[in-house]
Parts: C-alpha cells; sequence; structure tokens
C-alpha cells in the first residue's frame, strides 16, 4: 500500500517544491488538482505530504501550546522531538491507511463503481492540507482547518470516485470526523469555541 511508481501516469511529481506547489493547488483549486494529481498506485507522495501536514502541525503545537509536551528524562526539547517524529513516522501513515480503509469500505456501500483504495489514500493524504496551521492554540483556526479539510475530503471522493457531492458526503463523513473532528482536533475546538460563546451570552 505504499509503493512507489517510478514513472506515474498523471501522478504527482516529487521533491519539497512538489509538495509546496501541491499544497496551494489543494487548497485553491481542489476539483482541478484531484482530476489531475491522484492517480493509481502513487501513494508515496501522498504519504509524504501527509507527514508534513502532521510534522509542521505539531511542531507548532508542541512548541507554543502549554503542557502539550510531557518532558521525559528532564530533557522538555529532545522529548518534543521524539514526540514529532513518532507522530510524523508511524501516527500519521497508520491513521491515514486505517481511515482510508474505513473509506474504501464506505464507499463500496454505495459506490460501486469506484476508483481503488490506493486513491483514496491520496484523497485523505492531500485533504488534510488546511491543518498545517491546526497546531496553533486558536480555536477558531483549528476548528476552519478542519472543517476546511473535510470539505477538500468530500470533493476529493466526489472527483476521484465519480460520484455525486452528496454521496461523497455521506460516505464521508465518518472519516472526517476522524480525521479532523478527532486527529486534528477540530471538535474541541468547536467545544471551546460553543463554550466561550454560551459565557458571553449568560454574561450579557
Amino acid at each position: 500500500m505504499t509503493q512507489w511508481v517510478e514513472e506515474p501516469t498523471g501522478g504527482r511529481d516529487r521533491g519539497p517544491v512538489a509538495l509546496v506547489r501541491a499544497w496551494v493547488e489543494v487548497l485553491v483549486r481542489p476539483r482541478r488538482f484531484f482530476e489531475a494529481g491522484v492517480a493509481p498506485g502513487d501513494q508515496a507522495p501522498g504519504l509524504i505530504f501527509a507527514s508534513g501536514v502532521v510534522l509542521i502541525e505539531e511542531a507548532i503545537r508542541l512548541s507554543i501550546v502549554p503542557g502539550a509536551t510531557p518532558v521525559i528524562a528532564g530533557r522538555p526539547v529532545a522529548s518534543r522531538a521524539f514526540l514529532v517524529a513518532l507522530a510524523v513516522v508511524l501516527v500519521a501513515p497508520l491513521s491515514l491507511h486505517l481511515v482510508a480503509a474505513i473509506q474504501t469500505l464506505l464507499l463500496r456501500a454505495v459506490v460501486p463503481d469506484r476508483a481503488g483504495i490506493s486513491e483514496t489514500v491520496q484523497v485523505v493524504a492531500y485533504a488534510s492540507a488546511p491543518c498545517v496551521l491546526a497546531g496553533a492554540p486558536i480555536p477558531a483556526v483549528r476548528l476552519i482547518c478542519g472543517v476546511y479539510g473535510a470539505a477538500l475530503l468530500v470533493i476529493g471522493l466526489s472527483v476521484v470516485h465519480r460520484t455525486s457531492l452528496f454521496r461523497a458526503g455521506l460516505v464521508g463523513a465518518v472519516p472526517a470526523a476522524l480525521v479532523f473532528g478527532y486527529g486534528f482536533r477540530g471538535f474541541a475546538a468547536a467545544a471551546v469555541l460553543i463554550s466561550e460563546a454560551n459565557v458571553l451570552a449568560g454574561g450579557t
């Protein structure tokens, strides 16, 4: 599931510049991006992309959110580096493929003529693009990142698996909740904003 296609047809280019270009394209022209940038078997760039998003997000979160980093053996910098590496090398790839497997099962129920699991992995990976900013300790920013990511997931599923936005939203709801609600803490951000709104409403 993590094979690297040396000469993919229509897949993504390799390298740091290509990653940055993919990030910009999926944010500003998602439908065009998913039409041209997702190819069968070409998972490696998507996996690297998602790992890069997690790297930036976790580095920000663990650096500026008070109490986010448990200190191991009295070494805060080493502890932070270890946790970031763990998230990038282990948690992100495993989570990506688990969510893609769940997404594939859900697609199977309502989209009989669909693309393969490789394309689904790529859709989930690239939909995480907004979440580079999800590590900021600003609930509104984290919520926007989550909602934006969920929208990209639905668009990507619709384009890649050739189905309607309604069906894509239906089958993408659970994976979106897992990735953007829990993984990138969108639900927690929403809870904080609701609590703050209730406090303000009670004080007026």
